[in-house]
C-alpha cells in the first residue's frame, strides 16, 4: 500500500508541488499573452503594412459587414462552412459584401488558363451566330464526346455533329444541358465524382472552338472587358499554343496567337487603357522529356520574338496523373543553355502541390529551380523546410480558392492550407484559375470567399492585390506604372466605400 501511494506521489504529486511555486501574476500573464500575440502577428505576411486612418476606418465597417452577413446566415439556417461554393453563390451575390469587392482594385490576375476565362453562356450564344457551328450530340466514343462543340466546312462535318443553331431551335431544353455540360460544379460537397476527369472534359468540349480565328479573337475580347470591368487590369494566362485556322486561309503559325492578343489588347485599351497582358507558355506534364524539349525549344523562339508578351513557362494537368517536376530534371538544366542560344531568360511559373499528399513532391522543386511563383502549393504545408526557403527566396504562392474546393483539395475553405501559409509570412495572390469552367466571371467570387472564410482585414486584403502587382512578371518600367495606377485606384477606393458604408 505505501509502495502504491509513493508511485501515486511520483507520478502526480510532485508536479503538483512543483506547480504550486509557479503561482502565475495576472499582469505578468497578460504581458506575455500580448507579447505572444505580437510576436505571431509579426510574422503574417501582410506585417511590414502600416494603414492610414481611412483605410482602419474602412476596416471596421468591413468587419461589421463580415458580422452581419454571419448573423443572417445563421439565422436563415445556411450551412455556410458546409456548402459548396455554388450553394452559397446566391448568397454572395445578395451581400453587401460582394458589392464592396466588387468596387475594389484587384491588381492583377496572375493564374488563369486559355479556356476557361469567359462566360459559358456568352460562349454557347457567340458561338451559334456562326453557321459552320456544330455540337456533337451522340454517345462519347474515342474521338469526340457528347456537347462537344466545333466549326467545319460544308461538306466536312463528321458523322454525329449537328447544326448548333439548329440544335438549339429545335430543343428549347438543350441550352441548359450543353450550359451544365460546360460547367462544373460541386453541388454537394460529400458527393463522389472524378472532378478532374469532368473537369478536362469541359475543355475539350471548347477545345476545338478556340483555335477557330475569328472565335478565338471574340472569346479573349469578353474575357478581357469581363475581368477590367471586375477592376483586373493585368492578366496573366497559361496559355496553350495551338496553330489558329479560318476556312479561307487554312492554318497559321503560332505567333498569330500573340498578335491577335495584341490586337486585342490594343481594343480593350480604348476604354481600359491601363489593361497589360502577358502569357506564360504552357505544355503538359503527362508528356515525355523529349518532347518538352521540343516545346521549350518553341516557347524560347517566340520569347525572342515577343520578349513583352512571352513571359515564361509551365506544365500544367493533374499532378497525381502526370509526371513530377524532378522527372523533367534534364529539361530543366538545358534552360541556361538555351537562354545563350536565343538571349532570353525563361523563368518557370509551374505548378506544384496541387494535391492533399505528402506523396507528391513536386514543392521540393521550386525552392532550386528559377521559379518565382507557385502554382496553387496546397501540399506545401507539409514541408516545413521548403516553406522556410520559399520564405527566404520571397517567392509568392497563387492560390486559386474556389477552384481548390470544386477540384475537390479542400471541403470547408476556413481550412484551407493558404491560412497557415499567410501566417507564416508566405506570400500569396487570389486567383481565379479557370472561373468560366466553375459558373463565374471575374476574380471577385474568390476575394470575397477569402475575405469570409479566412477572417482577412483590409490589410491583408491590400497585401494580396499589391502582391498581384509586385510579383507580375513585367518588367520595372511596366510594374512602376502599374503600381502608381493601383496606389490611385486604390484610394478612390477606401474614399468611397468609407462614404457609401456611412
Amino acid at each position: 500500500m505505501k509502495r502504491k501511494y509513493f508511485t501515486y506521489v511520483l507520478l502526480f504529486g510532485f508536479p503538483l508541488f512543483g506547480c504550486q511555486h509557479k503561482a502565475v501574476d495576472e499582469s505578468t500573464y497578460r504581458q506575455n499573452w500580448k507579447l505572444l500575440e505580437q510576436e505571431n502577428e509579426a510574422l503574417a505576411f501582410d506585417a511590414d503594412l502600416q494603414l492610414s486612418d481611412a483605410e482602419l476606418t474602412l476596416d471596421k465597417k468591413l468587419f461589421q459587414l463580415r458580422k452581419q452577413f454571419l448573423s443572417e446566415t445563421e439565422k436563415q439556417k445556411i450551412a455556410l462552412y458546409n456548402s459548396s461554393f455554388n450553394e452559397i453563390k446566391p448568397f454572395i451575390e445578395s451581400s453587401k459584401l460582394f458589392q464592396v469587392i466588387q468596387s475594389m482594385p484587384k491588381g492583377g490576375l496572375l493564374h488563369t488558363h486559355s479556356g476557361g476565362i469567359t462566360d459559358v453562356k456568352w460562349v454557347i450564344a457567340a458561338a451559334r451566330r456562326y453557321p459552320e457551328c456544330y455540337v456533337y450530340d451522340q454517345q462519347d466514343n474515342d474521338q469526340f464526346i457528347f456537347g462537344q462543340l466545333a466549326f467545319f466546312e460544308n461538306g466536312k462535318v463528321p458523322k454525329g455533329f449537328v447544326s448548333l443553331n439548329k440544335k438549339l431551335d429545335s430543343d428549347p431544353n438543350f441550352e441548359k444541358k450543353l450550359q451544365e455540360l460546360l460547367i462544373l460544379k460541386r453541388d454537394n460537397l460529400c458527393k463522389y465524382t472524378d472532378y478532374w476527369i469532368e473537369f478536362e472534359k469541359r475543355f475539350k468540349r471548347i477545345s476545338l472552338l478556340l483555335p477557330y480565328r475569328p472565335f478565338f479573337k471574340e472569346y479573349y475580347a469578353k474575357g478581357f472587358r469581363d475581368l477590367a470591368k471586375d477592376k483586373v487590369q493585368h492578366v496573366e494566362i497559361r496559355f496553350i499554343f495551338d496553330e489558329l485556322y479560318d476556312f479561307q486561309h487554312e492554318k497559321y503559325p503560332l505567333k498569330t496567337s500573340v498578335t491577335d492578343l495584341q490586337d486585342v489588347v490594343k481594343e480593350i485599351h480604348k476604354s481600359d487603357p491601363q489593361f497589360s497582358l502577358k502569357l506564360i507558355y504552357s505544355s503538359f506534364k503527362f508528356l515525355d522529356p523529349e518532347s518538352i524539349d521540343k516545346q521549350l525549344e518553341t516557347a524560347f523562339q517566340l520569347k525572342k520574338e515577343f520578349p513583352d508578351m512571352i513571359s515564361g513557362f509551365d506544365l500544367v494537368a493533374d499532378e497525381a496523373a502526370g509526371h513530377s517536376i524532378y522527372s523533367f530534371l534534364k529539361n530543366w538544366t538545358k534552360l541556361g543553355v538555351l537562354t545563350k542560344k536565343y538571349g532570353v531568360d525563361m523563368p518557370l511559373f509551374l505548378h506544384a502541390g496541387e494535391s492533399n499528399s505528402v506523396f507528391n513532391k513536386n514543392v521540393l522543386d521550386i525552392s532550386l529551380l528559377n521559379n518565382q511563383r507557385i502554382g496553387h502549393g496546397l501540399n506545401l504545408i507539409y514541408f516545413p523546410k521548403t516553406i522556410e526557403l520559399i520564405k527566404k527566396q520571397n517567392k509568392l504562392v497563387e492560390v486559386s480558392p474556389i477552384s481548390n474546393q470544386i477540384l475537390g483539395y479542400v471541403s470547408d475553405l476556413r481550412n484551407h492550407p493558404a491560412r497557415v501559409l499567410l501566417s507564416n509570412g508566405i506570400q500569396c495572390s487570389i486567383n481565379s484559375d479557370d472561373p468560366s469552367v466553375y459558373g463565374y466571371e471575374g476574380l471577385s467570387y474568390d476575394f470575397w470567399v477569402a475575405f469570409i472564410y479566412w477572417e482577412l482585414d483590409i490589410k491583408a486584403l491590400k497585401k494580396l492585390v499589391f502582391n498581384s502587382i509586385n510579383y507580375a512578371s513585367m518588367n520595372e518600367n511596366e510594374k512602376k506604372q502599374a503600381l502608381a495606377y493601383l496606389n490611385k485606384q486604390w484610394m478612390d477606393f477606401i474614399l468611397k466605400n468609407n462614404q457609401k458604408l456611412d
